[in-house]
């Protein structure tokens, strides 16, 4: 595949407003990127959970980006890594997976982003690969040696140390370790630039000096946002089970990308779309109703497909707009006359019997076949009733 070096395509993609930031500089990178090289650009992902959400969408649709520049794209899957435990951004140690834990979590990733770069093929996909290779069979000398590259005082730097220090929390010696570990991955796989979130700085630059003094090669930091909401800074988060996730179902997923605040508009059409900066200007202009069916329709179509991005867009429109039942519905039996509170806690549509009873005091379930609000905590629903439970639940009762 030949490397793009037109100038407007390549500004395209560094000026979209998914990159926050290049170093050592901007310019430099895009230089490299029009002198018509091949370069090596990665990002790597510790899987400590099984799913992934809008924002990891978004740095992967970012490295296909650069692999239609023609440039050799790398996904890594931190398997080893990820046992670890990365200490970005974490106040308290992170409890340690097992590494069958860690796998299986990879594989449920795999079938999350297969639409989201091209991954399969004889050539130019974007290959995966497992830091495990290279990192499990470090002896202690390997280890020690690179250790050798770094000071205490470096890593003690770290902003989220520095708390724990003032909190009098602990810090952990493989804590120490994880930058070590991350940063061995450019080394071992030789690369040209790293891609990384902006809380993954220090990781990334830990890397480039490893790889300066190991290889004596220089690599680019690309660091990406984080989606957060302009209005509150609030970030998706695997870890916290936060946002809009990639296992969920079509229409699930519409309506999660519809219950996001109107100020995530903008940020999802930017980072989840490649629709133009004049379109989505256009899309927010339709006011947030159809703006949000348009981003949900849009973002579906890139990680289902269109036929499936139609058919939840559509789902929506006659179960929310038009009020009108849906077809597909939650099915509980109650065999033992429990409670709906009950009922609906002990089947996790909801969490807990607290938000029943918030969803009660806000009116918030209905009886569809009456079309009534439900306000006793203690209420015993007869079979083949059909509740609305919040914005987008609907349960029968068998």
């Amino acid at each position: 595949m030949k490397v793009v070096t037109d100038e407007k395509i390549i500004d395209e993609v560094l000026n979209r407003g998914v990159i926050s930031g290049i170093l050592p500089s901007k310019d430099e990178f895009k230089k490299v990127l029009m002198s018509g090289k091949k370069i090596k650009i990665y990002i790597g992902f510790d899987a400590t959970a099984d799913t992934l959400h809008l924002s990891h969408a978004k740095n992967i649709m970012l490295l296909e980006d650069f692999r239609k520049l023609g440039h050799d794209a790398i996904l890594l899957f931190g398997d080893f890594t990820a046992r670890i435990g990365d200490p970005s951004g974490q106040t308290g140690t992170r409890a340690t997976l097992t590494r069958k834990q860690v796998l299986d979590n990879v594989k449920s990733w795999k079938k999350q982003i297969k639409n989201l770069g091209k991954f399969t093929g004889i050539k130019d996909t974007i290959k995966i690969k497992f830091n495990s290779k290279w990192l499990a069979p470090l002896t202690l000398e390997d280890v020690l040696n690179l250790a050798s590259k770094t000071t205490v005082q470096q890593m003690i730097e770290r902003d989220m140390f520095q708390k724990r220090i003032k909190e009098g929390k602990h810090i952990f010696l493989h804590e120490f370790m994880y930058p070590l570990m991350q940063g061995y991955d450019s080394v071992a796989m030789e690369v040209d630039a790293e891609m990384c979130g902006t809380d993954q700085t220090f990781n990334a630059l830990m890397g480039r000096t490893l790889l300066r003094k190991i290889k004596n090669k220089e690599k680019f930091v690309v660091t990406v946002n984080l989606m957060e909401n302009p209005k509150t800074g609030d970030l998706m988060s695997k870890s916290k089970g936060t946002g809009v996730f990639l296992n969920t179902k079509p229409k699930e997923m519409f309506g999660g990308i519809m219950a996001q605040p109107d100020e995530m508009i903008e940020v999802l059409l930017i980072n989840c779309t490649r629709l133009s900066k004049d379109l989505i200007k256009e899309i927010i202009n339709l006011g947030p109703l159809e703006a949000k069916k348009r981003t949900a329709f849009e973002i579906l179509k890139i990680i289902f497909s269109e036929k499936e991005a139609e058919k939840a867009k559509e789902s929506f429109v006659s179960t929310f707009q038009k009020k009108e039942i849906p077809d597909e519905m939650i099915e509980i039996s109650n065999l033992e006359n429990k409670t709906l509170m009950d009922l609906l806690v002990d089947n996790n549509v909801l969490a807990s019997r607290g938000d029943f009873r918030r969803l009660i005091k806000e009116g918030a379930i209905s009886n569809l076949d009456g079309d009534e609000k439900i306000n006793d905590v203690n209420f015993i629903p007869r079979n083949d009733m059909k509740f609305k439970i919040g914005k987008k639940r609907f349960v029968k009762i068998n």
